[in-house]
């Protein structure tokens, strides 16, 4: 019988976790299992509990409540030296007056090792992050993707079991951002250690996230795959803030049909009573020609290279909705044209009001 663990076991159990400041409840009896070798997401707006989780998980706050751990050892009351856990923040915090080698050798020479040994580890850890050639150029000789990468070897050469990363491409412009996006998915995968990332970019996490977790108000609203989360959310707020969605407000009758002005669609097994249906941009249709579909005025269109977004005011909505449509495909259209939309039943959400 083999015992050893498998990237399916939890390297990290989070079990009712909460932290209180004063009376108010910043994390809320969050439970997680964290899977070894994931590249793991907290996500959700300002103010919705992830940095302090992540604190916890670091060391730097002390829950008010529940249990932490790590391959089975509860490590809640660790101080952060003790935990075999890093954290990298957003700042990097390089020191400028250190080459990029000192900087990265700095964490190892503190634990009194060889030389030739952290030699050896930041050689091979500046080969995984694409900074050999680097080693002597001081901080303010390198470019903000460089900067980035030296803090994320300084990281990963203390061999962490968990490295956890505080919105780590928020420093970053747009093109930059998206390209180390893949980047740090490429490290993760071939250093092999689990990541948990905090951020409030919803693409950022749709990217490089195996799973992600959204919180607000410091509860736990939904755990899973990007696709299952975007596809699949189970909650109001999930389905608003993971992605574009339009939102009708409605209501499901006593014969099964969900009802607002001009809509009506069937909604078989839901219970009656104020419903909002909610539908992705990309699953909305166009009609052409005919008496079919759901009329509407086009307000606005955004062009965004592959695809259009046509914004369509019909009856059943207070704000117009979101349309999107091949570039090349609907290229005719223009503001105030009348227009026609599709919505199948079975691409709705349907949330109580």
């Amino acid at each position: 019988m083999n015992d050893a663990p498998t990237n399916d076991d939890p390297i990290l159990r989070i079990e009712a976790l909460s932290k209180d400041f004063g009376p108010v409840r910043a994390v809320d009896a969050v439970s997680l299992d964290i899977r070894r070798n994931e590249f793991f997401a907290l996500l959700g707006p300002s103010g919705c509990g992830k940095s302090t989780l992540l604190r916890m998980l670091a060391g730097f706050e002390m829950p008010s409540g529940g249990r932490i751990l790590l391959e089975g050892e509860d490590i809640s009351g660790l101080k952060p030296e003790r935990r075999p856990v890093n954290l990298m923040f957003q700042s990097y915090a390089l020191f400028p007056h250190m080459s990029v080698l000192r900087n990265i050798a700095y964490g190892l020479e503190m634990e009194r090792l060889p030389r030739a040994e952290i030699r050896a580890r930041v050689d091979e850890i500046m080969a995984v992050t694409d900074l050999t050639g680097f080693a002597d150029r001081k901080p303010e000789q390198l470019s903000g993707g460089q900067k980035q990468r030296v803090a994320l070897a300084r990281a990963l050469v203390k061999r962490p079991k968990v490295l956890l990363l505080d919105e780590p491409l928020g420093a970053l412009d747009k093109k930059l951002r998206e390209r180390m996006q893949l980047e740090l998915k490429r490290l993760q995968h071939d250093v092999g250690i689990t990541f948990i990332v905090v951020t409030h970019d919803q693409e950022e996490a749709l990217v490089m996230a195996d799973r992600m977790a959204i919180l607000r108000d410091g509860k736990l609203l939904q755990c899973g795959s990007p696709e299952t989360v975007y596809e699949n959310p189970t909650d109001r707020f999930v389905a608003n803030f993971i992605g574009v969605m339009n939102f009708i407000e409605g209501r499901i009758g006593g014969d099964g049909h969900f009802s607002a002005k001009s809509v009506r669609l069937p909604v078989p097994h839901l219970a009656a009573g104020p419903t909002a249906l909610a539908i992705r941009p990309e699953d909305v249709g166009i009609e052409h020609g005919g008496d079919a579909g759901i009329p509407g005025r086009i307000t606005d269109i955004a062009y965004n290279g592959l695809d259009r977004v046509l914004h369509v005011a019909i009856d059943a909505s207070a704000t117009p909705i979101q349309v999107r449509v091949p570039a090349r495909v609907e290229a005719g259209h223009a503001i105030g044209e009348p227009i026609r939309i599709a919505i199948a039943p079975d691409r709705c959400k349907f949330f109580p009001a």
